[in-house]
């Protein structure tokens, strides 16, 4: 059970005892990638698996039929996308709710490969090319590129298009093109991107996979949320038809100009992608049952476990099917809002921590279904564990001085509890420290000085949650803080997550296989923390982790970004800005048995949108032709 929310799609050291001021400084990009020659695709790390003549990706059904309608529960999202309701269908600026999926419709320069951790080969741009001083990125865009409405897509649009997402684009956008000096249309179809050197040697690869939006489009409409316009696109699909806040349909683009391409062959399947939006999981169950959607996640352990029991599904109709999870840096985490003074010393936090017992509710809400997170990047190779390596001790101690002592001992864990519920050794454990952070008993409540409450709110947007985090509500008022749940609706949810106007609040996140500087910057750098929509809930401001995301930025290859990675993993476990909860190994999918899938899942991504297809044959067996 949990939210989940997908960066754009970017999809988201050994460096020995002489880790210096000089080592945190950009790497040079692409340091072992020839400058000058024209490059079909681009890798941080390593060579690419597909050559220039490649014809598909391997893991998709280049003879999957098209057509059908395929009806679906978004598992993820980005930006200012909602799961709930939709107000807007800018999926690009800071302010709003717009439907899940409306990056269907629009190309970006390059795409990911889903079965390398960093990979990205060319769609609108058939190559690129890197300056000699690694600065300066030279895209050549194919003459055939087109918008849905009939116009070329050219070197103005992509410029245009950076430029205006730099400006006033979501953060998810924004921050990433902090370094973008200028976007250049050299000709029509070509374009430069020059940075100035102060940005992440993999930063390509975040914006390479941006949108590119029409100027002709946004020269006549505002660039904000305030319409339902849909705007103009190039990719695969279009906006159908719609009803605002309830449903949208994505038609398949039947003449889409990229249908051909190796990057898109075997995919965009579906002649019809529709979306319902639902206010609580229980009514989009319902509505599964019925057969008026047709793929989900649960996430809900309590409905996987008994409440498959309908109709549909006794007689075979309905299928429940665990894939393997990707293997990416993943976390599911409650955010303690340091902006709010009563939250900004550690032990606060710490106190609040040892208030959630994840072993009851692991066994009275969860069926036994998830293990316990402890870190901030989960299910990968960037977890730390044990003490700190040579490697990582070489980034780590020149910042003893900013860094908590537990950083640099044993990476920091989440105790277990005894599983009661009400666990006294961790309660009278996170009294104890709520004393020495300046918080006294008095009546009911702890107090500091002034006399004045800890208090505690949790921001939910499901009644889900009231459920689960009651328990934990409940032991923070018996150690004496004054803690509360509030349930609102979507759009207030989004705008209070967006202005940081909450106590606590819990979300969940993917990172790519391969992070970049810019994806952490995000998350937990001192530039993100005041910026509203940014993904740093937690107010994380701190130099020394500032310095470990530009060790990770710095990194020449997998091992040291391993490194760099477990140093900052360990640092934000000990500062305590984040409080682990739980994770699960598999997607919990189940669908109507209609559709056809690749057998082998790509290892860095799940687009069932995008690689299933509809099967006549099986939706007549069960009904649904």
């Amino acid at each position: 059970m949990r939210r989940r929310t997908l960066l754009p799609r970017r999809d988201f050291l050994a460096l020995g005892a002489a880790a210096t001021a000089a080592t945190l400084l950009p790497a040079r990009a692409f340091a072992d990638t020839p400058t000058g020659d024209k490059l079909h695709g681009l890798s941080a790390f390593g060579d690419l698996k597909y050559k220039p003549d490649f014809t598909h990706f391997d893991y998709v059904n280049v003879d999957a039929p098209k057509g059908g309608t395929f009806n679906f529960s978004p598992p993820n999202w980005g930006a200012n996308q909602s799961p709930q309701t939709f107000n807007t269908l800018n999926s690009f600026v800071p302010k709003g709710d717009s439907p899940q999926r409306m990056e269907m419709c629009f190309d970006s320069l390059m795409v990911r490969a889903l079965d390398e951790p960093d990979a990205v080969y060319g769609l609108i741009a058939d190559g690129v090319t890197i300056s000699d001083d690694r600065n300066t990125f030279t895209f050549s865009l194919r003459p055939q590129a087109r918008f849905h409405d009939g116009t070329p897509l050219a070197a103005d649009d992509v410029a245009f298009t950076f430029k205006l997402l730099k400006d006033k684009g979501h953060p998810d956008y924004a921050l990433s093109l902090t370094h973008l000096d200028d976007a250049v249309a050299k000709d029509t179809h070509t374009v430069e991107l020059k940075f100035s050197g102060k940005q992440s040697a993999r930063t390509i690869l975040n914006v390479v996979g941006f949108p590119i939006l029409s100027k002709a489009f946004f020269a006549a409409n505002p660039f904000d949320s305030s319409q339902l316009n849909p705007p103009l696109g190039s990719g695969a699909y279009k906006v159908g038809r719609w009803s605002a806040g309830a449903w949208i349909e994505y038609e398949r683009v039947f003449d889409y100009w990229g249908n051909d391409l190796p990057v898109n062959r075997g995919q965009n399947n579906f002649g019809r992608i529709r979306i319902e939006f639902y206010q609580d999981r229980a009514a989009g169950f319902e509505a599964f049952k019925k057969g008026e959607i047709l793929y989900r996640e649960e996430f809900t352990s309590r409905v996987w476990a008994t409440a498959y029991d309908f109709p549909a599904f006794t007689a075979g109709k309905v299928v429940k099917h665990e894939f393997p999870a990707e293997t990416v840096p993943s976390m599911q985490a409650t955010a303690v809002n340091q902006r709010r003074e009563q939250f900004k010393d550690p032990r606060v936090r710490q106190a609040i921590a040892l208030c959630f017992d994840f072993e009851w509710t692991r066994r009275n809400f969860f069926y036994g279904s998830y293990e316990r997170s402890q870190s901030c990047f989960e299910k990968s190779d960037f977890r730390a564990a044990g003490m700190p390596t040579p490697q990582e001790l070489a980034l780590l101690e020149p910042l003893r001085d900013q860094l908590p002592p537990e950083t640099f001992g044993e990476a920091v864990t989440q105790p277990p509890s005894d599983g009661s519920g009400r666990d006294r050794k961790q309660l009278s454990a996170a009294l104890k420290l709520l004393a020495e952070a300046g918080w006294k008993r008095s009546g009911d409540f702890v107090v500091n000085d002034k006399g004045g409450r800890l208090a505690a709110e949790f921001l939910v947007d499901d009644e889900t949650f009231v459920q689960v985090y009651s328990p934990w509500i409940a032991n923070m008022k018996a150690i004496g803080i004054d803690a509360s749940i509030r349930l609102v609706d979507s759009a207030q949810y989004q705008l209070r997550q967006s202005t940081f106007d909450f106590d606590l609040l819990s979300a969940a996140f993917n990172f790519s296989a391969t992070p970049t500087r810019d994806d952490l910057e995000i998350f937990f750098h001192s530039r993100s923390a005041a910026v509203s929509g940014s993904r740093n809930l937690s107010g994380v401001a701190s130099p020394a982790v500032d310095a470990l995301i530009d060790a990770v930025g710095a990194a020449k290859d997998r091992e040291s970004l391993t490194t760099a990675m477990r140093a900052l993993d360990r640092a934000l476990r000990a500062r305590r800005d984040w409080i682990p909860s739980w994770y699960l190994a598999n997607h919990r999918s189940a669908y109507w048995d209609m559709f056809g899938f690749p057998e082998q899942k790509p290892d860095f991504g799940f687009p069932v949108e995008a690689l299933w297809w509809f099967d006549k044959g099986k939706a007549a067996k069960i009904g649904k032709a």
